[in-house]
């Protein structure tokens, strides 16, 4: 064994909390990992505390993964809604209605978010909307600078990169393709009870 294979440490003590004795290794030089103390005044709490922490770990386990982040606060819905109804247009046949459908799915993200937040969701929605088109009018492409979300606090338009309201890429992925897949599921099961009931009648 060499000095090498030795760690560093500035400060190491040792704290009662309650009945229990820990020591503390703090100041560590290119520490490849730690350890977090939650503390709460019952389990309930300290569970909850629990979950938000993993919560956090995971998004930045995610973020480092993707290397890449999703506007938050509603702004990738409702940009993917507004593209998609301007593909709308040039879609020919029913497959434009599939394409419109898919397109106002997509709203209820926000909607949600304001009503949770308790505001009204279609007056929320026009708000948004609106603060686009008037964004849209003034640029010609969609930036970081550019975007248009819900803040929950006022229920008002805002941009969520100016404050750093962001979703990981592969959750937002995710819940699009499950989505699809369980309303693909759905219209399947709906056409074979159909089709069951049809047999029952002949």
């Amino acid at each position: 064994m060499t000095p090498d294979c030795l760690a560093h440490a500035g400060l190491v003590y040792e704290f009662v909390l309650g009945e229990e004795k820990y020591t503390f290794i703090e100041e560590c030089k290119n520490p490849l990992s730690v350890t977090l103390l939650m503390r709460g005044p019952n389990k309930h709490t300290l569970n909850q505390i629990k979950d938000a922490v993993n919560d956090g770990l995971r998004a930045i386990k995610n973020t480092l993964e993707d290397e890449c982040v999703i506007p938050g606060a509603g702004a990738f819905e409702l940009i993917a809604y507004r593209e998609l109804s301007k593909f709308a247009q040039s879609v020919k046949g029913r497959s434009r209605l599939g394409v419109q459908a898919f397109a106002d799915a997509l709203l209820v993200i926000p909607k949600v978010l304001a009503r949770n937040a308790g505001h009204d969701a279609q007056e929320t929605m026009v708000k948004l909307l609106e603060e686009a088109t008037r964004v849209d009018s003034r640029h010609n492409s969609i930036s970081p600078m550019h975007l248009v979300g819900i803040d929950l606090s006022t229920g008002e338009a805002m941009n969520p990169a100016q404050v750093g309201v962001y979703d990981n890429f592969i959750v937002k992925k995710q819940i699009i393709n499950s989505c699809s897949v369980i309303a693909s599921n759905i219209l399947l099961v709906d056409e074979i009870m159909r089709a069951g009931m049809s047999s029952l009648k002949g």
